[in-house]
């Protein structure tokens, strides 16, 4: 089984930073992504990053707040998030595609992506 763990969620004030990490058991991914969900909405795409770090891609709400970056040899994606907002309060899951992926494309729906972690609440006050 392939397990993902995510941590540092917690609560902030808006304007504030936090930064998630997931460690992985190691099994190779061709895109490591970051979502995120609140009640009775759509799980959506927040950041996603291939295995080498050459693509990124960010939706347009975490753009220039949110950059998302990899440590292979710690088995561990990161996303540092700046300048909070109380909308971007939600639970944020890590998660794996270990499906081939075209060069240079990061899948966005979360149904192209093969493994999960349990989520991190992320909770920004304001």
């Amino acid at each position: 089984q392939v397990q993902l763990v995510e941590s540092g969620g917690g609560l902030v004030q808006a304007g504030g930073s936090l930064r998630l990490s997931c460690t992985t058991s190691g099994r190779f991914d061709y895109v490591t992504g970051w979502f995120r969900q609140t009640p009775g909405k759509e799980r959506e795409f927040v950041a996603g990053i291939s295995w080498s770090g050459a693509s990124i891609w960010y939706t347009d709400r975490a753009k220039g707040r949110f950059a998302i970056s990899r440590d292979n040899a710690k088995n561990t994606v990161y996303l540092q998030m700046d300048s909070l907002k109380p909308e971007d309060t939600a639970l944020y899951y890590c998660a794996l595609r270990v499906i081939p992926t075209l060069a240079g494309v990061i899948p966005v729906s979360s149904s192209e992506f093969n493994y999960w972690g349990q989520g991190t609440q992320v909770t920004v006050s304001s």
